[in-house]
């Protein structure tokens, strides 16, 4: 059996499978695990990118929690966007889904038009919301006859744009939940409504749980889309005055007029230990799924 096995494979397919795979773990490396783990080690030196690099151990840690207040501006903006994705954009997104999922009329326009965002990079939002918000020319102050620096006021800027972002992710959310409605055995809805359950009842007790899998995905995808969103808030102010978030911070430490890259490093590093603890969660239940 063990030499039927091998035959199987020719040297050509052998050597097909090795400069495939090798290309794929090649470029891996080299744009995900290799900056990676650069950023580890950078995180504890001093390192601006010109001169010799220094050790420095946990200093660029210790100098984030008490000495850079930008910092602790970036982490709560940073919860705020994820509770307002999670808890309000993503339940939304699921509402759309259901709504659609039972054929009214016109759900093909109404489908087109909360996906119609999603295909816009974050960036073209964030124009499209000061075309909204600006206090100058904006749509918002012209309906309503106000004068408010939407934008420019640090205690409101983070709501509307978060608003903006929320515009996007609400398409994503209900197409994937769209997606995995359709899936569910109707056979299930009608063993429900026969049992005297109401369409409330039989959602949550029935269909719901039968959409874990996409609920963790959801899950991942509103963790992800929370933890790295630049593009709009750079877009708008460029990341300042209210709306800080810990991707600017990163990229105003490393690619700014700074150069403080084992700083702006450690800032990364603080990211990615967020953002791990949530795809170990994916993964943990995915590898559940398959067994």
């Amino acid at each position: 059996m063990t030499r039927l096995r091998a035959r199987r494979h020719s040297s050509r397919d052998v050597v097909v499978l090795t400069i495939g795979l090798g290309v794929a773990i090649g470029i891996n490396v080299a744009f995900i695990w290799g900056p990676t783990l650069a950023s580890i080690v950078l995180s504890g030196t001093d390192w601006n990118g010109i001169s010799e690099i220094r050790w420095i151990g946990a200093e660029n840690y210790h100098d984030l929690a008490t000495s850079y207040p930008p910092f602790w501006t970036a982490v709560r903006n940073n919860v705020l966007w994820l509770a307002f994705l999670g808890l309000i954009a993503t339940p939304f997104g699921l509402f759309c889904a259901v709504l659609l999922d039972r054929r009214i009329r016109f759900s093909r326009l109404y489908q087109g038009a909360l996906y119609l965002p999603v295909v816009l990079s974050l960036a073209v939002v964030g124009f499209i919301a000061q075309l909204v918000y600006s206090q100058d020319y904006g749509v918002l102050n012209a309906v309503t006859g106000r004068e408010t620096d939407w934008l420019g006021d640090p205690s409101v800027n983070i709501w509307v744009v978060m608003v903006a972002a929320a515009w996007r992710h609400v398409g994503y959310v209900m197409i994937i939940y769209l997606a995995g409605l359709k899936a569910v055995d109707p056979a299930l809805k009608e063993a429900a409504a026969i049992d005297g359950a109401s369409e409330t009842q039989a959602f949550f007790r029935v269909v719901f749980p039968t959409l874990r899998p996409i609920n963790v995905i959801v899950l991942v995808i509103t963790v992800i889309e929370a933890l790295r969103a630049f593009d709009i808030v750079y877009a708008i102010n460029k990341g300042r005055n209210g709306l800080e978030l810990l991707s600017v911070l990163v990229t105003e430490n490393i690619v700014g007029e700074a150069s403080r890259i084992g700083f702006g490093s450690a800032i990364a590093v603080v990211l990615l230990v967020i953002s791990m603890g949530f795809i170990i969660v994916y993964l943990t239940q995915l590898f559940r799924e398959e067994r």
